[in-house]
């Protein structure tokens, strides 16, 4: 096999002549120790032949393509998607692909022109962070090209996803203020129709039943979109005859907010949450927060989009979903007094 007349011969033609995959020739290219000595003798020599520029192992794994993946996020000021980047970035680096970011800014209505803006422009394939349920436009990208969904699972679609462990996380973080007494517990949540908001509030409430408590659904707040939507609704919350004795917020954001609210109102309640954050462990208050590892997200989601490319020529891998793990970690003292303790500086 010789590449195609007055064309510049592709890592896909090495991996051809080879008998290897694409991805084979990229890691021996790279010189990784997991290749065989006969496999990499065999990639060096179809190079030989074909006269492959070993400065063209930045070129992607299909045939002509860009070498460019695309990521769309729904909002890259939280710090929670800026490392899931990271971690996308970093395996498609290892893999000779550029990564092109897009945030649709959590409007649904705007994600379909950010698709296939990125899909005009060759991307080899998507991993997008969905902003709605509505997901057709989806469904039209991946007769195109690889689409692997984020944080968010996909609705009705066949294909890989990676999600964290909504439910456990919420369930595990609610449950321990319920074992430090709580038994009027507010739950500050993003907007129901988003995947992690229904999750979250279904570990809140699992964690009650567990207990044989029936949550006050007048302490449920829902569609809360960012730290300023939550900090008016906690002051809401705290304003009333009968106020909740402590917090459960389903993201950093709306933690941060419900933590100005405290602030503002010059009290103390202990506060759980989804997603550490920055100085979470300096504040001085009652924090139980569910940690997991954002960039691992990206990672793995990355490694699921390298690999549907170094298929795309075979069958197909069956859909995966892969689940991060969360942990609760638990700042302050916890508040073993339980309900009715007087606020901080009262």
């Amino acid at each position: 096999m010789t590449a195609r007349r007055g064309s510049v011969p592709t890592m896909h033609d090495v991996g051809k002549l080879a008998q290897v995959s694409a991805m084979t020739v990229s890691r021996v290219l790279k010189n990784d120790p997991g290749v065989s000595e006969a496999t990499r003798e065999r990639v060096f020599a179809a190079v030989d032949r074909l006269g492959y520029r070993r400065n063209q192992t930045a070129r992607s794994l299909r045939l002509g393509g860009s070498g460019m993946i695309g990521l769309v996020v729904t909002n890259l000021a939280n710090p929670f998607y800026s490392r899931l980047a990271l971690g996308v970035q970093e395996v498609a680096t290892e893999h000779g692909l550029r990564v092109v970011l897009s945030n649709s800014g959590e409007q649904a209505d705007r994600e379909p022109e950010l698709v296939d803006g990125l899909v005009d422009h060759q991307v080899e394939g998507l991993i997008v962070v969905p902003a709605g349920s509505r997901q057709q436009h989806l469904a039209a990208a991946m007769r195109h090209v690889p689409v692997v969904f984020a944080a968010r699972p996909p609705a009705g679609l066949d294909t890989d996803c990676v999600l964290v462990e909504d439910f456990h996380g919420a369930r595990e973080a609610t449950a321990c203020l319920l074992a430090d007494g709580h038994t009027r517990v507010a739950f500050l949540g993003n907007p129901p129709a988003l995947y992690t908001g229904a999750e979250r509030l279904r570990g809140f409430w699992a964690a009650h039943e567990e207990v044989g408590i029936e949550p006050d659904g007048t302490l449920i707040r829902q569609g809360l979109t960012d730290s300023a939507t939550a900090e008016r609704a906690t002051l809401d919350l705290l304003g009333q005859p009968d106020p909740p004795t402590a917090l459960f917020c389903t993201n950093n954001r709306i933690s941060q907010g419900a933590i100005r609210a405290l602030y503002k109102a010059g009290t103390t309640l202990p506060v759980a949450g989804f997603d550490n954050f920055d100085l979470s462990d300096v504040l001085g208050l009652p924090l139980t927060l569910v940690s997991y590892d954002a960039d691992e997200i990206g990672r793995q989601a990355a490694r699921l989009l390298v690999d549907r490319l170094e298929h795309r020529d075979g069958e197909p891998p069956a859909s995966r979903r892969v689940t991060v793990p969360t942990h609760v970690i638990r700042h302050g003292a916890p508040s073993g007094d339980g309900p009715g303790q007087a606020p901080t500086g009262a």
